[in-house]
């Protein structure tokens, strides 16, 4: 993605809106609609920079340092990523840091390769947000330069780390959707989703895993779909033929993700199973989208927005006393009950 500086002006023009209306959206101030803030959202990434409260003084003044995010796949509006990003931003510029967006290539992830025009020496810290490449993480914990990982590689919250780390809390939330189902007469329950993409996903994975195992019950790998992350989850009629060479339809599916959980909805309705009268679907993430489609899914709300906050103060903090030992900071999440697991209805 190249580099570029923007105003919030310039924010607005792309989008058609107006100045003050894009800055409520990045402050958090005022109230924007739903649709309008994914808009500027979306077109803050494309333009591959963060416009924070005092950025025109870092136009104008080169010894003011960045905030680097570095991403393989900037989060769309379906990610928790989306409030994450806006509150992050938010609580670095009232620090004086602008925040600027950098799209790893797959040549520099492969090649451990810098983005163009990203210069340590400018750089304040560093923000990794779906980056979960190891060797890539421990490149950029030896610059010297402070790291924040958001989530992280499978295996990372059991790994000596050179750099702080946050996510949220994966273990207690999934063992409650699981005990949730268990109430509602589920006995046969399956897991949809990669449990080794990353650190929450594997995180969820466990705690599906100890769920199970707490209240007596098997684990069933033919019941699950555990494919890698680059398979066709976003394809109904995938998921739909994975369902379909199951030996027997489990009671309930524990999904990675409110965006996986939605897809397995649109297949089990290609293939005219009822939820939750035949089989209970729950999510993870807590999205907009959750609520709204049909039925409403059963979620684990993550509170964004204020990890962003309690992130951009680690990084803070870390910037301000580098010699400190790396932390990691786990953040509540909340099981949000819905119809797709509700058997009375």
């Amino acid at each position: 993605m190249p580099l570029r500086r923007v105003t919030i002006q310039d924010v607005a023009d792309a989008c058609g809106l107006s100045r003050n209306t894009v800055s409520k959206v990045f402050n958090h101030r005022g109230t924007v609609q739903e649709p309008t803030r994914q808009l500027v959202m979306k077109k803050a990434q494309e333009l591959g920079y963060f416009q924070l409260p005092g950025e025109e003084s870092a136009r104008t003044d080169p010894q003011v340092q960045s905030i680097a995010l570095l991403t393989c796949r900037p989060p769309a509006d379906d990610h928790f990523g989306t409030f994450f990003i806006p509150a992050f931003a938010a609580q670095l510029g009232r620090a004086g840091y602008t925040l600027i967006v950098y799209e790893l290539s797959e040549a520099e992830l492969r090649q451990r390769e810098l983005p163009a025009r990203f210069n340590p020496e400018q750089t304040a810290g560093i923000l990794c947000i779906e980056l979960f490449d190891r060797a890539y993480i421990d490149m950029l914990c030896a610059l010297s330069v402070p790291v924040l990982l958001v989530d992280g590689y499978c295996g990372a919250a059991s790994s000596a780390l050179a750099c702080d780390r946050i996510s949220m809390e994966n273990l207690a939330s999934t063992t409650a959707l699981v005990g949730h189902v268990i109430a509602g007469g589920a006995r046969r329950i399956g897991f949809v989703g990669d449990p080794y993409h990353c650190s929450s996903f594997h995180e969820r994975w466990l705690g599906f895993s100890a769920a199970l195992s707490g209240a007596e019950l098997s684990l069933d790998r033919a019941l699950c779909i555990l494919d890698a992350d680059a398979s066709p989850y976003d394809d109904s009629a995938w998921l739909a033929d994975r369902l379909l060479q199951m030996p027997q339809l489990p009671d309930a599916l524990i999904c990675v993700n409110d965006y996986i959980a939605i897809r397995v909805l649109a297949a089990l309705k290609r293939l005219g199973i009822a939820v939750p009268g035949q089989i209970m679907v729950a999510g993870f993430d807590g999205t907009p989208q959750s609520a709204v489609v049909e039925p409403p899914l059963t979620t684990v709300k993550i509170p964004g927005a204020e990890i962003g906050r309690i992130g951009a103060d680690l990084l803070l903090k870390r910037i301000a006393a580098p010699d400190l030992p790396p932390v990691s900071v786990y953040v509540k999440t909340v099981p949000v009950y819905r119809e797709t697991t509700n058997k009375t209805e």
